[in-house]
């Protein structure tokens, strides 16, 4: 019996891709959208799901239970970017990312596990960020809410243990998708002291993303992890640089750290 897997933020990006791998294995995959209709042509199912809205979740995973009658694998990968001096980011805007990279992800999780202690099994999947380890110039609400994410994850793996029911992180450095598309970018306001510097780290931040990986990567850790007996607590995937400043981060001063970032994003 092949396994059934719940891909939300499957119509675009890196949830697209790893859909599509998944279904040329085998697998039973439902993908989630906030309007599904703006893709007829996604090559497995397309499910109404908005990670903000409680309802919308329960319903998505119900839809699933009775169609295929178990969801095996939960892939939280939805989530949303934003940029700006934090100084300058709206409040709302704050906490409409935290509702889709923190919130919205942990009330999925919530929904399904009833499924899984049910079946005796099952394994989540977090997608979160490499940017998640690190607190970066003009990024740092997505650092923030993505690293939350990954922390929430290696409590709720303590948690779940006696279920049966495994999870794991990924974090992806930079891949070549739309996500520049859909992120929050805090307006660069003219004669703001922040003007000049968030101006050329936003263009930066968008030529990592064009000049990223192919989202394929990502595809094939997540096949090698469903087909893994005891999935590791965290993954990296991404450019050899963007991993290893993560081991940087480890082992290096605070401040010189610090000035590695700075020098990095020219502030």
């Amino acid at each position: 019996m092949s396994k059934v897997v719940l891909i939300t933020g499957g119509s675009t990006g890196i949830g697209k891709s790893i859909g599509e791998f998944l279904i040329s294995k085998g697998y039973e995959v439902f993908g989630t959208s906030r309007n599904p209709k703006r893709y007829p042509y996604s090559k497995f199912k397309l499910i109404a799901l908005d990670v903000a809205n409680n309802t919308s979740i329960e319903s998505a995973v119900k839809l699933v239970i009775n169609t295929a009658g178990r969801i095996d694998v939960l892939i939280n990968n939805a989530g949303a970017g934003i940029t700006g001096p934090i100084e300058e980011i709206p409040e709302e805007e704050i906490k409409r990312n935290f509702e889709t990279n923190l919130f919205g992800p942990i009330n999925v999780i919530k929904s399904v596990l009833p499924q899984m202690r049910l079946q005796n099994s099952g394994l989540i999947i977090n997608i979160t960020s490499i940017a998640g380890y690190m607190g970066l110039p003009y990024r740092g609400i997505y650092s923030a809410s993505k690293g939350a994410l990954a922390l929430v994850t290696e409590a709720f793996r303590m948690e779940i243990k006696d279920f049966n029911i495994q999870m794991t992180n990924i974090a992806p450095g930079d891949f070549a998708t739309n996500i520049a598309a859909g992120r929050y970018h805090a307006p660069i306001i003219e004669g703001s002291p922040y003007e000049i510097k968030y101006g050329a780290t936003l263009k930066t931040i968008d030529d990592h993303v064009d000049e990223g990986s192919d989202p394929m990567m990502v595809s094939k850790i997540v096949y090698k992890i469903i087909n893994t007996a005891n999935p590791r607590v965290h993954y990296k995937v991404g450019a050899f640089m963007q991993k290893f400043s993560i081991v940087l981060k480890r082992v290096l001063p605070d401040r010189i750290y610090e000035k590695l970032l700075l020098n990095h994003y020219k502030v």
